[in-house]
């Protein structure tokens, strides 16, 4: 799922995921990373796509990342468990990249951090806290962290149904109303692993905001 309904006020509001990097889209850019996907899905304006791309717009439109990836969830097959969410404006990102996102959401693991709509950790398994190790639980997403720990939640592999109830819990408390939800907020108490990368090259989450972004990335591809 890529969301491209951003309304890039920092480049003069054009279309930003269509902004060319290395000769192409930014937005189709993301689109190759996950090119072994059952179902991709834009949610955005209304634009050119791949063949075979599912597209969308959130309601209302302009109505923030939440509302986005309700209107994207919406399109996904009743048997998708594990949907990518990404932001159209990573140029970086590469399959590799992803592929490595859903080895941690799928690998046992005992550093995944719960944290509430501030951003704090709350909670840990017992191991970590030094008391006896718990059986290996699933996670409900797993997402890029950069060298400060900031999450990077648009650049992040998530459990279907996991994400479903964080927008149903959202939705009952927002009386129904997702526009201007925030992504902290939809997320908070889900059990995420936190990556950090490791490869050769650029960090896959990096996004283009401004135009300065996207000499920068061009650079890095050259």
């Amino acid at each position: 799922m890529v969301l491209a309904g951003g309304a890039a006020r920092r480049m003069g509001g054009r279309d930003k995921p269509a902004v060319p990097v290395g000769g192409q889209p930014m937005r189709d850019r993301v689109l190759t990373a996950v090119a072994a996907a059952d179902t991709r899905v834009v949610v955005g304006p209304a634009g050119p796509t791949p063949a075979g791309v599912r597209s969308t717009r959130e309601d209302p439109p302009g109505g923030g990342p939440v509302a986005a990836l309700a209107a994207g969830l919406a399109l996904l097959d009743p048997a998708t468990t594990v949907v990518a969410v990404l932001a159209a404006d990573l140029p970086l990102l590469t399959r590799h990249a992803v592929d490595d996102l859903l080895h941690h959401l799928e690998a046992p693991s005992a550093v995944a951090a719960r944290r509430d709509g501030h951003g704090s950790e709350v909670s840990a398994n017992r191991h970590a806290r030094g008391g006896p190790p718990e059986a290996p639980k699933p996670v409900d997403g797993a997402c890029y962290v950069d060298a400060a720990g900031r999450r990077q939640s648009l650049c992040g592999v998530w459990r279907v149904p996991a994400l479903r109830a964080a927008l149903d819990r959202l939705a009952a408390e927002r009386d129904g109303n997702l526009a201007g939800a925030s992504l902290r907020a939809l997320l908070a108490g889900l059990a995420v692993v936190e990556v950090r990368w490791l490869g050769d090259g650029p960090p896959p989450w990096f996004d283009c905001d401004t135009d300065n972004d996207v000499r920068r990335a061009e650079e890095w591809l050259r």
